[in-house]
């Protein structure tokens, strides 16, 4: 054998063997690859069943298995050959259908057969109009994707922005919402996309319509026009406009339900409810109570109503677990409540429609519409909760009667079958009481019910479909009762073309509007107006008025401890310089405080009064908790059903109440002797009146005399008298004022001048006086320091004078 040849039989070395290894597994890839691109081309889906049937990859394969996906559905019977070959799809399918993964494998395929690795950025951007729809995207992407090697990505609002820009840049596949998106192409300079290969677009007509047209805009801009788009929705848009924003070529329209004979799930029950508005509440509390073993969904049409019911059933305590879910609440909550809606078997979630789209909550057995959705797209949306993967499933829609034709209407045109239902009378239970009790108790409460009715008002005035939603035909004020409300909350866009007369009108001929929503006749409002104009009002006496003071209180608190012309506080300013401000010490109070022989006391129930003589004394006064023991028991109360208190009372015993006397007779005694009550506190009340305007009148002479005695020929100053509440009754009258007797009014105003003879002469003395006085100026004395915008506005007048 020659020097350095090979023995027969031997093996090349192990260098050259890897590499001989590496070059056929490529070639073998590149194989695979070319035969799956042909058979995507030339696939027949005349008889596809399974997932098996597909031309799709080993890895793909393996994740649909492991995820137990086996059959296909019709959307994705339908799609996924097309997107294989790389056409723009419009695709629209009933709620529940399996469109997620009718585009999420060709998004696979496709990047698996053109070879794309981290290095070559992103190649596919999934939007969503929400974030809980992009969170369940992304677990099914997970899961089927589990074997291709292929970098994932979610961006969505609620994140911290700086940890997802330094991910971004190695994403091959992002889902995201609109907004957030639109945020990282404008503020990130790593993000890629200039090789973008797929966008896809879920519940495309939500993203597509206006509330996202600024994001998708800035979004089509960032990305290149060469690509593959594929649209999916439940009800899918044929606008042109929306298609030409895309940049979409001869995209094939792919629709399930357009043959169907209904647009929605074959198994979904769909019923409706003629209901007055008042009672919706009360019929959803009754069906709630009916199901507590049902896995129940609530729509409701804005984020006010789904807190205040949520917080008010959550008191009365139906029997079922209760969850809401809203717009305004942080992610990290909304993933929670989702996850356990999710895993629960029977709960009634309350939200808004940011779960209308998309989200698939297994076995939910209701879906409940207690506001009519604004149009029948929303609803299919809605009741596509339910019934889902060919599950049964059941959907009831409240409908006021103002609403029920023309929705009933547009539910027609879209091909949905709906029955309508009556409610049984005997099981309707009333919950106005209790509301009106939860709000008595807790303002908060009260405050968000004010809210809901004015969110719900707002939700109806702003829909364009006028032959729907009409609010000058819903009873609002029998709607704000039912809510527990005292009274219908004033909503400004219910005036028209009014608010523009309220804007420009002075705030005292706003006075009686503010109070009722009710419209007035002519004369009664030239009437008010009149009245209006002789009272002068402050921002105290508007604080003093405002509802829901507890959500105001450190300001309205403040107010009152420092502000002027309250009731608590008393006419002498100089003796209350020091004094101890609380629970009604230093001022006259319903306690009874006040001055005894020169000293401050509180008079506590009835006890020894308490004199203020003393430091320690001082502190006793300021403390709660101090003055308890000087208190007593006090007396229990009990509320009744409008929320009324009552001291607690028994009722006499028949025979007791016999030995008084006939019935009759002890109700004409008790009549006479409360008519003689009632008129000897009348006379009484007429003789303090009478002494308080003779006591007034008699103030403005003396004030008069001085200014009279004190002028001796001089320029009176402008002398400001120190602001008094004018208080009047709800005729319009003052306190002091009596019945048949108009107020009288004094003007304060200097004595006039007598004038000069044309033949008198000036004395020396006049003559001096008057060149003193033009030197030194009119004069201008005040009580005290301008606080108020009326002090000011008189001392102006004076010197202006």
């Amino acid at each position: 054998m020659a020097k350095g040849a090979k023995p027969p039989g031997s093996l090349p070395p192990l260098k050259s063997r890897r590499k001989e290894s590496r070059s056929l597994k490529r070639k073998r890839e590149e194989e695979e690859l070319e035969a799956l691109e042909k058979a995507a081309q030339e696939f027949d889906a005349s008889n596809l069943t399974n997932f098996s049937d597909l031309p799709i990859s080993k890895a793909t394969a393996t994740g649909l298995d492991k995820s137990h996906f086996k059959v296909l559905t019709d959307i994705q019977r339908k799609a996924i050959p097309l997107a294989l070959k790389g056409r723009d799809i419009l695709g629209a399918a009933k709620t529940g259908s399996g469109k997620t993964l009718a585009f999420l494998i060709p998004v696979l395929e496709i990047l698996h057969r053109r070879k794309w690795t981290q290095d070559d950025g992103l190649g596919a951007l999934i939007i969503s109009p929400t974030r809980e729809l992009a969170i369940q995207i992304f677990e099914v992407l997970r899961k089927i994707g589990q074997r291709h090697s292929f970098s994932a990505g979610l961006v969505i609002g609620g994140k911290n922005l700086q940890d997802e820009r330094e991910r971004l840049g190695r994403m091959n596949i992002l889902v995201c919402t609109p907004g957030r998106m639109k945020q990282h192409l404008e503020q990130n300079p790593d993000l890629d996309t200039y090789g973008l290969q797929l966008l896809v677009l879920d519940e495309a007509d939500r993203i597509l319509d206006m509330g996202f047209k600024d994001a998708i805009d800035a979004i089509v801009q960032g990305i290149p026009k060469d690509r593959q788009t594929l649209l999916f929705s439940a009800t899918q848009t044929k606008n042109v406009n929306d298609l030409a924003r895309l940049s979409l070529k001869n995209p094939e329209y792919v629709s399930v339900h357009e043959s169907a004979s209904t647009a929605t799930p074959g198994k979904l029950q769909q019923h409706y409810i003629v209901t007055p508005l008042p009672e919706k509440l009360d019929i959803l509390w009754s069906f709630i109570r009916a199901n507590v073993k049902s896995k129940i969904l609530v729509f409701l049409s804005s984020t006010k109503q789904v807190r205040f019911v949520y917080e008010t059933f959550r008191q009365m305590q139906p029997g079922i677990p209760l969850l809401h879910l809203h717009g305004k609440q942080k992610q990290t909550a909304r993933l929670e409540i989702t996850a356990k809606f999710s895993s629960s078997k029977n709960s009634c979630l309350f939200a808004t429609d940011v779960v209308a789209r998309g989200l698939d909550f297994p076995a939910v057995d209701w879906v409940i519409q207690v506001d009519c959705p604004e149009d029948a797209d929303t609803y299919i949306h809605r009741v596509g909760r339910t019934a889902r993967y060919e599950r049964d499933g059941r959907a009831v829609l409240f409908l006021c009667p103002t609403e029920e034709k023309g929705m009933l209407a547009r539910l027609q045109v879209k091909k949905v079958p709906i029955e309508k239902i009556n409610v049984r009378q005997n099981k309707k239970q009333s919950i106005q009481n209790q509301l009106q009790g939860i709000c008595f108790k807790d303002p908060e409460i009260k405050y968000l019910g004010q809210k809901a009715f004015t969110s719900y008002a707002r939700s109806v005035y702003i829909q364009k479909d006028r032959d729907i939603f009409d609010l000058e035909k819903l009873p609002l004020q029998e709607y704000a009762t039912s809510l527990g409300l005292p009274g219908a909350p004033r909503v400004k866009f219910l005036k028209g073309e009014d608010a523009k007369r309220r804007k420009n009108a002075p705030r005292a001929l706003l006075k009686d509007d503010d109070s009722s929503d009710e419209e007035e006749s002519g004369e009664e409002k030239e009437g008010a107006k009149k009245d209006a104009k002789k009272e002068v009002r402050t921002r105290y006496d508007r604080m003093f008025e405002r509802q829901n003071q507890n959500i105001f209180k450190p300001h309205f608190t403040e107010i009152i401890r420092h502000g002027e012309g309250g009731e608590g506080e008393v006419e002498d300013k100089d003796e209350d310089f020091l004094a101890v401000k609380g629970h009604g010490y230093g001022s006259e109070t319903e306690e009874g405080s006040g001055k005894k022989d020169g000293q401050r006391y509180i008079q506590v129930h009835g006890k020894e009064p308490i004199l203020i003589d003393s430091k320690r004394r001082e502190k006793l006064a300021m403390s709660k908790k101090a003055l308890l023991k000087y208190k007593g028991t006090g007396t229990k109360l009990v509320f009744d059903d409008e929320g009324e208190a009552h001291a607690i009372y028994e009722f006499e015993d028949e025979e007791e109440f016999a030995k008084a006397g006939d019935a009759e007779e002890q109700r004409g005694r008790f009549l006479a002797e409360e008519s003689r009550r009632v008129s000897a506190a009348d006379e009484e009340d007429k003789t303090i009146a009478k002494e308080k305007r003779r006591a007034k009148k008699e103030r403005q002479k003396a004030r008069l005399l001085e200014e009279m005695e004190g002028s001796d020929g001089e320029d009176i100053g402008v002398q400001l008298v120190p602001y008094e509440e004018d208080e009047r009754d709800e005729a319009g009258r003052r306190e002091d004022d009596d019945e048949d007797e108009a107020p009288e009014l004094v003007e304060e105003a200097p004595p006039a001048k007598k004038q000069k003879k044309w033949f008198e002469d000036d004395s020396d003395e006049e003559r001096r006086k008057r060149k003193k006085a033009k030197k030194k100026g009119r004069v201008v004395e005040m009580d005290e320091a301008p606080e108020t915008l009326d002090d000011l506005e008189a001392l102006a007048a004076g010197l202006l004078a």
